[in-house]
């Protein structure tokens, strides 16, 4: 057994211990304790955030294009590192390795969409609006912001928010889930190494404690936030109460319609990435499948083998498919779930409760099988709540407009999908639907870095999704300025006006 790593803050430029106590950190694929991270004190959170607030006057007035280059260097970094923090997740979070490696991707993919910040940031101008008056617009950071992220994309979620602001020229500070933290503080050395002057990113580890100290942190300009829908209504309530900007994406179930004339054999692949990959642990899993007219039975007749056949196994293995859930707890939680199906009356096509790992070193994983239920229905729990574990429902419907209407009325509206066919259906679907990120064809419709994310609902509280144009402005605030200047020329002491032609 290998040695307990000690987990502790990234302040100031360097590695810090702090906090009197500290929680468990496991490896899921075998149950082990690997770490003991560092709950940071309200007094250690506070460090950090003067450590952002001295970093930031230097920081701010430094040119856009000098803080574009340091992003740009990072981007290098995280490129040539990408396997080292595939790796760290994989051993903190549980998912498979390729899963980890996307995640890092699509991380990197907002570091890139910040390296053009100076393009960014531009304002507009307007010549000559009243005689001889100008107005402009420019965009200036706010300050110290603040980031709190989920267990489930330990490096993306993290690197949707902290780029943004810094890139904008704002000074951060970062809490990481504690349930995988390690790869928090490799990430703030690479920036260091970019050359990210000592103090604009800091990372503290904690929980409640470090969380409530963000919060009402009156030198906190801005907080960020996604997770559940419970604690991200929490942290909008009481970041909002203290004066501050809140960023807060919370829960979902996404729906993904399959119409009757789908490619049937594209849309199982499609369910079974979208379901089953990282153990359903994702904001943007689908996890209810609403099969219109006969497409139900087509849909149920070629899942279930293909769940039966899921390779389940620790997430550094190449054969492995789906790797453990994050924690025991979390595990039995889902196996809860899926007993409430049962007993309410859902059809348990296939039961992936009993699995356990056959290597060797892995029997004590928080590892179960996939899970699919058929005839489940909108009164249902496993249908009202979000499970995020890899459970995928079947819901019959007669018609579209029944399926749309059962979309519609959820109070969650993160993602959803549509596959079909037919042009008009997708088309009425897209605008008519009442989530925030639609996929025609495409299961996961998570968009690329320069668009924003962002759901609608109870899935989101306040105005601004991240990255993208959002992002931006969710980091800046715009100041409008309207000047007038002499029409004439002076030279030495004398006011010579301007000879016309």
């Amino acid at each position: 057994m290998a040695a307990v790593k000690e987990i502790q803050h990234f302040v100031g430029g360097k590695t810090i211990q702090a906090g009197s106590r500290s929680s468990d950190v496991y490896n899921p694929a075998t149950g082990e304790v690997t770490g003991k991270v560092a709950l940071a004190t309200s007094d250690d959170v506070k460090a950090a955030i003067a450590a952002a607030e001295k970093a930031f006057p230097a920081w701010s007035a430094t040119p856009a294009l000098k803080r574009a280059r340091v992003m740009f260097k990072f981007k290098e970094l995280l490129e040539a590192n990408a396997n080292k923090l595939a790796e760290i997740i994989t051993a903190e979070h549980g998912k498979v390795f390729s899963d980890a490696l996307g995640e890092v991707q699509r991380g990197t993919e907002v570091v890139e969409f910040v390296c053009g910040i100076p393009h960014l940031l531009k304002g507009e101008y307007s010549e000559n609006v009243g005689t001889n008056i100008d107005t402009y617009s420019i965009r200036q950071a706010l300050g110290v912001c603040a980031g709190i992220t989920p267990f489930n994309f330990p490096a993306m979620v993290g690197m949707w928010m902290f780029p943004v602001a810094i890139a904008c020229g704002n000074t951060f500070v970062w809490k990481p889930s504690e349930r995988d933290p390690s790869v928090s503080l490799l990430i703030a050395d690479l920036l260091k190494q970019a050359g990210l002057p000592d103090g604009v990113l800091n990372v503290v580890q904690g929980d409640k404690e470090a969380v409530d100290t963000l919060l009402t942190d009156p030198r906190v300009q801005a907080i960020s936030f996604v997770g559940s829908t419970p604690i991200a209504q929490y942290i909008y309530e009481t970041g909002t109460k203290h004066s501050k900007r809140v960023q807060a994406l919370g829960g979902a179930k996404n729906h993904m319609v399959i119409m009757p004339d789908a490619d049937m054999d594209q849309a199982v692949d499609a369910l079974m990435g979208a379901a089953y990959g990282s153990a359903g642990e994702r904001c943007m899993a689908i996890s209810v499948a609403v099969a219109v007219g006969d497409a139900a039975d087509k849909i149920i007749q070629k899942l279930k083998p293909r769940v039966e056949a899921l390779k389940i196994g620790p997430g550094m293995d190449d054969s492995s498919e789906m790797g453990p859930l994050v924690t025991k707890a979390h595990l039995e939680k889902v196996l809860g779930y899926v007993e409430s199906g049962e007993k309410e009356g859902a059809k348990l096509v296939v039961d992936g409760r009993n699995f356990k790992a056959k290597q060797q070193g892995y029997e004590k994983g928080f590892f179960m099988g996939g899970c699919l239920f058929d005839h489940v229905k909108p009164d249902m729990k496993i249908y009202k709540e979000e499970i995020f574990g890899p459970v995928l429902s079947v819901v019959r419907t007669q018609n579209y407009a029944e399926a749309a209407d059962l979309i519609n009325k959820h109070e969650f509206g993160n993602g959803t999908a549509i596959f079909t066919r037919d042009g008009d259906a997708a088309r009425t679907f897209v605008n008519q639907i009442k989530v925030g990120m639609v996929g025609v064809n495409v299961p996961i419709p998570v968009p690329v870095a320069f668009h924003t994310f962002g759901g609608w609902k109870a899935s989101i509280f306040g105005a601004h999704g991240v990255h993208g144009p959002e992002g931006i402005n969710f980091y800046t605030r715009q100041k409008t300025i309207t000047s007038r200047w002499p029409t004439g020329i002076r030279e030495g002491a004398e006011f010579i006006m301007p000879v016309m032609k």
